[in-house]
């Protein structure tokens, strides 16, 4: 291979590689490079640098290591550049330029950048949240209301009815300026001007919670409104956040007069009222308009604690809630309010210095609730005003809440009926040591005549434990107390012809005198007007009994009412006819629901009237013949504005005379010695009045009138706990052989009406003029005999010839025989002074009870199917009455 290697140039050897001796180097020329890399001039040099040399090796050495030292400057500087690269980072973290722990450390750049992210996200969040947060619908507790009932006088009677809080909701202008100034200057400065929210308020009680200290609630006014009305009490985060987005959007979105009504309306003030308006009630017991600077301070005291401040007592008893301490602490908060609101520029010193006396607030009510009367007069009233269509308010409506009900009830009037009750009871029944003084029950009302306002009821023991209100309908028959109406149809309508038709208008009908003259005799044979025997659907005759079975032979319907005797006046219902009876019965003011059928008792009074009805009914003669329809709401307001105001309904349905001369009849029961009604005497003022016991003794009343106040009073025995209570006999209660109306009942109306009526003046009942025309019901035409000589004593030799041809109060008619034959079962019980003949098997209410009987009637008890009316019905609205009520 020797002859491929290349030849040596000649000339070119070792000496030839130097440089000629003397002469200098030259220097060597630099690299150069191309496009490609470097040149081979550049390779070639750094082989020449590489190889060692003779005396140039160590210049070439030097340029070399210059060249090396360029080659590491240029790693350097790359090694540079990349680190400035480095630092151009978006977040240099962690950083770059420390070493160790330090690199860890954010600089404050990062700082300011972490806290401007993280509060723009949060701005975010809350708008996000904020457009999603709607106001939500108000907490119905928050919105619901009672109703305020009050007495005839004004004074507040009870706060009942709506929601379970005692509210009443009143508008900003009917909530006195200083008690506006006193909540703002105590609570909320700047609430005219704060966008609804306190940010430093919220954080301290975001903290407070989150670090475990105190608990607080909204700052501001606007805060705490919404928590009342929109959220609940619990204090959490998340309860917080809903209030601080939800105030925002309300103070942004309400107007600051409405949100200041609506947090006193909604604030708790203690003593279990809801609002200013209960609050000033609860403890001034005026309106919220008429409240003082004085009286504002405190109230707004108490919104810091009510139980902490109430200077009674808290409701709790806690040995934190002293009287004594709550004083101190109310003395306290009230002077500083005052302070606050002279700071404040919403109460000049001149007035705050003329305030130097805490305004001690009245002690603590016992809730009454419905207990007692109380409950029957709001149920009372409650009736009245939905079954009123004037009234225009719907039980829904009412059952809402916030009316302000004015009655009719007189305070003491009531308070008197119930005493005069209680204390009739307590003197005379021992229901532990007699079987027969349980559950003996009073029911009684007291109207006004001319006017039909209800003055007084008594409903039973308390309307908590006894539901059924006795003043009202309670199926129990009224007995003779009915003869009454039977009278009065009998001088307005008259008697009909026996010779005409069973239809008979006025030409045919004569109107009777107080003096015509029927058979007072014991089981008379019941006949028809015309004189046939009257027959029941057996076809058996009918023999009423009277009480005892006495005779009182041919009397006038004047003695028989006075005497009450049975066989005179269901006579004289036949002979009227039952339909007029019953006319005039609806025309005094009894209501049609409570009527018993149209059967020949029921003019003894098988009928069952409420005492309110009966009251109603007996005021009609009181007045002349005016009926009044009764009522027990004089007018409703809602938030100040009236609603409804009672509007006087009178009609004139008696001739005067027609009533006055009933009324001269019933004084007369009261002042005759013989009289039923002789013990309400003692009143010592005219009184007119009747008596009134049923069959089997169940049922006992009084009822009569001065000019200025009827009043009705039943008795009877009811176990009302049992699933199908009936009516007892009283037969042996409180130790008597009977009860009459003449007795208990005719006690407690007397000994009621003496305080009732006490200071009214003493008024006369008009006197009437003669009336009607002296009959003799079915009495033997007498034979002509010449007309006797006037004279003003009778001759003593008188033959029985010369006797009037018109017989007198009590002639001398010979008796028709009476019949042996009787209906089945007998005659019945009969009662003291108007009875409806019961008899054997009597259902209950003992008016359709044996075979025999006439038919119809009813059973007395309550539900009656055939005679009781109202079964389900009340005084105001009818058959549903009942139902609104419960």
């Amino acid at each position: 291979m020797s002859e491929h290697r290349r030849k040596q140039p000649q000339g070119r050897g070792r000496r030839a590689a130097q440089p000629p001796s003397g002469r200098r180097a030259a220097p060597p020329r630099e690299a150069t490079t191309s496009s490609h890399g470097p040149s081979s001039g550049g390779r070639a040099a750094a082989r020449r640098a590489s190889e060692p040399q003779g005396g140039g090796g160590r210049r070439r050495a030097a340029n070399a290591s210059a060249a090396a030292g360029a080659a590491a400057g240029g790693r350097a500087a790359a090694r540079g550049r990349a680190q400035a690269r480095a630092k151009k980072r978006f977040i240099d973290y962690p950083r770059s330029d420390r070493h160790g722990a330090r690199r860890w450390l954010p600089s404050w750049k990062q700082w300011l950048g972490m806290f401007v992210t993280f509060a723009g996200l949060m701005m975010g969040l809350v708008g996000i949240a904020y457009a999603m947060v709607d106001i939500p619908n108000p907490n119905e507790a928050a919105t619901s209301q009672k109703n305020v009932y009050y007495w005839a006088n004004g004074e507040r009677m009870v706060t009942a009815g709506g929601g379970d809080q005692n509210r009443q909701t009143v508008p900003l202008k009917r909530i006195d300026s200083s008690m506006q100034d006193a909540v703002i200057s105590a609570e909320n400065e700047s609430f005219y001007e704060d966008p609804g929210i306190d940010v430093m308020g919220i954080g301290r009680a975001v903290f407070n919670m989150a670090t475990g200290g105190d608990t607080q609630s909204g700052s501001t006014i606007t805060q705490q409104y919404v928590k009342n009305l929109y959220l609940d009490q619990s204090q959490t985060l998340s309860r917080k956040a809903k209030e601080l987005l939800i105030s925002i959007k309300v103070g942004a979105n309400e107007e600051k007069d409405k949100i200041l009504e609506g947090y006193l309306n909604t604030a708790y003030y203690g003593r279990g009222a809801y609002g200013i308006q209960a609050a000033a009630q609860a403890y001034y017991d005026k309106d919220a308009a008429d409240l003082s600077e004085s009286q504002s301070a405190f109230l707004a005291s108490v919104l810091n604690g009510p139980n902490l401040y109430d200077p009674h007592g808290g409701e709790g008893g806690g040995p934190a809630q002293q009287p004594k301490k709550n004083r101190e602490r109310a003395e306290t908060r009230w002077a500083w309010i005052l302070d606050r609101e002279v700071e404040t520029g919403r109460l000049s010193k001149a007035k705050r210095d003329k305030i130097d006396g805490f305004p001690m607030p009245n002690e603590p009510e016992k809730s009454t609730n419905l207990k007692g009367q109380i409950g029957y007069l709001v149920n009372l009233a409650n009736s009245d005003v939905i079954s009123n269509p004037d009234s225009g308010i719907t039980e829904r409506e009412l059952n809402t809440g916030g009316y302000q009900i004015y009655t009719t009830f007189n305070k003491k009037k009531t308070m008197a009926l119930e005493d005069t009750v209680k204390k009739v009871k307590e003197e005379n029944l021992k229901p532990k040591e007699r079987e027969k003084d349980k559950h003996v029950q009073f029911g009684g009302a007291s109207v006004r005549p001319g006017d039909g306002a209800i003055v007084a009821i008594y409903g039973g023991e308390s309307a908590v434990t006894h539901y059924t209100n006795n003043a009202d309908y309670t199926g129990a028959s009224v007995g003779s107390t009915f003869k009454p109406y039977v009278m009065a149809a009998a001088l307005r309508d008259g008697v009909r012809d026996p010779e005409g038709p069973e239809e008979q208008g006025p030409d045919l009908r004569t109107p009777v005198s107080p003096k015509s003259v029927y058979n007072g005799d014991n089981r008379v044979k019941l006949l028809e007007y015309d004189g046939d025997t009257w027959l029941n659907k057996e076809n058996d005759e009918w023999h009423q009994k009277n009480e005892g079975d006495k005779d009182y032979g041919k009397i006038s319907l004047r003695e028989a009412m006075i005497v009450s005797a049975n066989t005179p006046f269901i006579q004289l219902g036949m002979d009227v006819g039952l339909d007029q009876v019953r006319d005039a019965t609806l025309d005094a003011g009894v209501n049609e629901e409570s009527l018993a059928s149209l059967t020949p008792t029921f003019s003894l009074g098988t009928s069952a009237p409420s005492a309110i009805r009966m009251a109603t009914g007996y005021a009609t003669f009181a007045e002349s013949g005016v009926q009044a329809e009764p009522y027990s709401v004089s007018k409703v307001k809602d938030n100040g504005k009236v609603e409804y105001a009672h509007e006087k309904q009178t009609e004139r349905n008696f001739d005067a005379n027609v009533a006055d001369t009933v009324t001269n009849m019933l004084e007369a029961v009261v002042e005759d010695e013989k009289g039923t009604g002789k013990a309400a005497g003692v009143l010592q003022r005219p009184v007119a009045g009747k008596t009134g016991t049923t069959d089997d003794n169940k049922h006992a009343w009084f009822a009569g009138y001065t000019r200025q106040l009827s009043t009705a009073i039943g008795m009877w025995r009811l176990n009302d706990q049992i699933e199908s209570p009936e009516f007892l006999s009283m037969y042996g209660t409180a130790g008597r052989e009977k009860i009459h109306g003449a007795s208990f009942p005719a006690e407690v109306w007397t000994e009621y009406m003496q305080g009732a009526t006490k200071g009214d003046p003493v008024k006369s009942f008009p006197e009437p003029s003669p009336i009607g025309e002296k009959v003799c019901s079915h009495c033997p035409d007498p034979s002509p005999t010449p007309t006797p000589t006037p004279s003003d004593e009778p001759s003593p030799t008188k033959s029985p010839s010369d006797k009037p041809s018109e017989p007198s109060d009590s002639p001398s008619v010979p008796d028709p025989s009476p019949s042996d034959s009787w209906p089945i079962g007998g005659p019945g019980g009969g009662e003291e002074d108007g009875g409806q003949n019961g008899g054997p098997g009597q259902p209950d209410g003992g008016q359709t009870g044996g075979p025999g009987q006439p038919d119809g009637g009813q059973t007395g008890g309550p539900g009656q199917p055939d005679g009781g009316g109202d079964a389900d019905g009340g005084i105001f609205a009818g058959p549903n009455a009942e139902a609104r009520r419960e």
